[in-house]
């Protein structure tokens, strides 16, 4: 069986990889039946030479490969047919905005394979660039707190060599006395808490966080459970609001009127409810007045975040009482960070991390007769049809929702 590493062809250009030149390598070792080819890029952030100097073959044509491996979504015309795919295709969700590209894929028969479908039996995710989101957020954060109030200059991240030089420039920053919430127990939320852990900040119990003032920055991990609580006020149980949210209310207010800088890490799920609306902003007492939405689900559980931002422009103002839109460091304004596609500013350990966890999960379902089902359960489309596990996506293929 041969794959083919493609070229990133969507704009803005991404230099994430799937596999780095070392990953690639240790694939072959293990897996001597494979074929690997390595499609031409000058973008990428491993260059053409690092894998021809492994014994890769670089070529500008792939057809000929049967399993095609990249990170974002391809575009229409150069989706090959009769090809496995592998990449962040963003339909699971019906988004409206590539209705068209699975409809393609369908026409094209293709059997595709999306990144976020490659799961456990429990339905929890394999792979992901999860961590680096994490990691980059909560040094974005950072950096806007410093160059809002004046504190410090952190460069921005696409500037730096690795996560090494990262932590690096936090060395040489002092945070202030604030209070710092996390929500989320994932790989983002873990990422973001690398980083404040290797700032030193101190790590306290939710009930502290809400009862105490400090005399040095404190920061605090909350999951679902703790920001919110059963409507009828029994106890609530994690799982049970996985599978049905609709009984539950927020009680994040408990929080936000305690917190300085709140990083948003957690995942959320339809219908349940909002962490803080709009008119919660508007209280006297709602504190935070920054947030590095890393989650960035737009008009959604955190009310400031109206728009995603980019890694050019990477904050924006909120103005609580007008609900409008402002300068990031306009008196009484939150500060928001909210970049949706954070990995791409640290692509080369991004890569590595998740080139290595690709290897583990998805190359031996190819040559162990799927023995897990990881292929089985990832796959959206095969023989110009949906897969039973996604035909719920028939009426957005055809264009009724």
């Amino acid at each position: 069986m041969k794959f083919a590493i493609i070229k990133e062809r969507k704009n803005p250009p991404d230099r994430r990889v799937v596999f780095s030149p070392e990953t690639l390598a240790e694939a072959r070792t293990q897996f001597p039946e494979a074929e690997f080819v390595v499609e031409s890029s000058g973008i990428r952030v491993f260059p053409n030479e690092a894998y021809a100097q492994l014994g890769f073959e670089v070529t500008d044509d792939v057809s000929d490969a049967d399993v095609m491996i990249g990170v974002k979504e391809v575009p229409i015309v150069h989706l090959l047919p009769n090809k496995k795919y592998f990449y962040f295709s963003h339909t699971i969700k019906k988004q409206p905005y590539n209705r068209k590209l699975l409809v393609a894929m369908l026409e094209k028969n293709i059997e595709m394979y999306d990144h976020e479908t490659i799961v456990r039996e429990n339905n929890m995710r394999l792979i992901g660039f999860g961590r680096y989101a994490g990691l980059v957020g909560a040094y974005n954060g950072f950096r806007a707190l410093g160059i809002r109030d004046g504190l410090f200059n952190l460069p921005k991240v696409e500037t730096l060599a690795d996560l090494n030089a990262v932590k690096n420039e936090l060395d040489k920053i002092t945070i202030p006395n604030i209070k710092i919430l996390l929500s989320g127990t994932g790989k983002v939320a873990r990422g973001a808490k690398e980083i404040l852990d290797h700032l030193g900040i101190k790590e306290i119990s939710d009930a502290l966080y809400l009862t105490s003032q400090f005399t040095e920055p404190a920061y605090c991990m909350v999951d679902v459970m703790e920001y919110s609580r059963r409507v009828d006020g029994k106890v609530g149980d994690k799982w049970e609001f996985y599978k049905d949210p609709t009984g539950y209310e927020s009680n994040f207010m408990a929080y936000a009127k305690e917190t300085d800088f709140f990083i948003a890490g957690h995942f959320y799920g339809n219908n349940a409810p909002y962490l803080f609306t709009r008119e919660d902003a508007k209280q006297s007492d709602f504190r935070i007045n920054l947030v590095a939405d890393i989650s960035c689900d737009i008009d959604g559980p955190v009310a400031s975040t109206l728009r995603a931002s980019t890694i050019a422009d990477p904050f924006y103002g909120y103005n609580p009482k007008t609900e409008q839109e402002v300068a990031f460091d306009e008196k009484d304004a939150i500060t928001i960070m909210a970049v949706d596609n954070l990995p791409c500013e640290l692509p080369k350990d991004a890569s590595e991390g998740f080139g290595s966890t690709f290897l583990e999960h998805v190359i031996p379902a190819f040559f162990n007769n799927d023995k897990k089902g990881v292929l089985k359960r990832a796959k959206i489309t095969e023989n110009g049809k949906l897969t039973k596990r996604f035909s719920y996506l028939q009426d957005y293929v055809d264009g009724k929702e």
